[in-house]
């Protein structure tokens, strides 16, 4: 990894201003309802903190238009922090000004503090340079272990860095770097990417960075029907983005024009709309008119999981239809079989893929399951991160 890691700071006795994701859901009495992305961090936490730092971490959650609003409050997340880490978790009211520096100031080593909601100062996501200052002011050193704002220029991310000596990677940003680094830097071969999803507008800019890396590309869900009419292919009332259609036209022609894999359903399974009963399973060419496709079918299963089963580096991200419904869901529960049963090293990212290989049991059997949904498509799309970008080099 080109970027310092926290493993290589001296930090006994040092107040560490930690980034972390905890941007976590909450239930309507205001407790955190899934717990993953606090979870996430949790090494890089005990770490510091077994170093003897001062541990004081800082996220944002939801969108709280730049002023306070106790429905986002960060206190449950301190609570929760505190049951799974086995220790007290100090909480400060605010992330700057005298009820941070007090609660910083007394931090003995080893201690957790956790501020105040970054987001309810419109400074945060303005990048404010006098904001950032207040906030390196709180501490000696800065991890960042937040990949999933790491696509995100603001103050917490990428202003702080300017105003302290040293910033460093947390274990999961060094993780997420290392794995997605591989993938777009030196990937064992064969290389398949697998996307899904909706739109294709959301991953045109990833589907032209990895056809330039990758030996095969399989496509599914929505954004397939948006390539195949395209083609010219029928594909009655499957969602289809039409201002797209030229740019899907250029992508088939440079994928043709080069001899690439590009895959698209060869037959699918209709219904009149995703809470219906399915009407069958047929070839694309032949998806009737007051049809739309939700699932990708057997011989389309068939093929993408032998392209999988012979993969040595897979990315994933996207389902193969509406997974969420289970009359829809067995192309992306197939392919998820497929990924785990492989062998290769796998990199999934994006709520909905995660979530698949959570249904189908298989979580535990992937290498890389990425905690950044829109980093992770920035970084496989060949941007720059700049809360990467930021970091000490090595």
């Amino acid at each position: 990894m080109p970027k310092l890691s926290v493993r290589e700071l001296d930090l006994k006795g040092k107040r560490v201003f930690m980034r972390v994701d905890f941007n976590v859901p909450l239930t309507a009495e205001g407790d955190v309802a899934e717990d993953t992305r606090i979870r996430a961090s949790l090494e890089t936490i005990r770490y510091a903190a077994s170093q003897g730092a001062r541990v004081i971490l800082a996220s944002h959650l939801g969108r709280p238009k730049g002023k306070p609003d106790p429905r986002m409050s960060l206190r449950p997340a301190a609570t929760r922090l505190s049951e799974l880490l086995g220790q007290p978790v100090t909480f400060a009211e605010d992330c700057i000004g005298a009820p941070a520096q007090l609660a910083a100031a007394a931090l003995r080593p080893g201690q957790v503090l956790l501020l105040e909601n970054l987001r309810f100062h419109k400074e945060e996501e303005a990048n404010d340079a006098h904001f950032s200052q207040a906030l390196a002011g709180l501490a000696d050193l800065y991890v960042n272990d937040a990949f999933g704002s790491a696509h995100r220029a603001h103050a917490s991310t990428e202003g702080i860095t300017r105003f302290v000596p040293a910033a460093a990677a947390g274990f999961l940003m060094e993780k997420e770097l290392t794995y997605l680094g591989k993938a777009i830097s030196r990937p064992d071969r064969p290389y398949v990417a697998i996307l899904g999803g909706a739109k294709v507008s959301d991953k045109i800019e990833v589907v032209e960075n990895l056809m330039k890396l990758t030996d095969a590309m399989l496509i599914g869900g929505g954004m397939a029907y948006t390539f195949l009419k395209a083609r010219g292919i029928p594909v009655g009332r499957s969602l289809v983005e039409d201002d797209k259609l030229d740019l899907a036209r250029k992508v088939l022609d440079d994928a043709a024009r080069r001899h690439f894999p590009f895959k698209l359903p060869i037959d699918h399974v209709v219904a009149e709309k995703p809470d219906a009963a399915p009407s069958g399973m047929v070839p694309v060419e032949k998806t009737p008119a007051d049809q739309m496709g939700l699932d990708i079918g057997r011989q389309t299963i068939n093929e993408y999981c032998g392209r999988i089963a012979g993969a040595k580096t897979i990315v994933w991200n996207g389902p193969m239809g509406v997974f969420e419904q289970p009359q829809f869901a067995r192309g992306t529960m197939a392919v998820a079989e497929a990924v785990a049963k492989s062998g290769a090293t796998s990199i999934i990212g994006g709520g909905d893929s995660i979530a698949a290989v959570q249904m189908a049991g298989v979580a535990d059997r992937i290498t890389h399951i990425s905690t950044g949904g829109g980093a992770s498509l920035e970084f496989l799309a060949g941007y720059k991160l700049p809360g990467v970008e930021a970091l000490t080099d090595r």
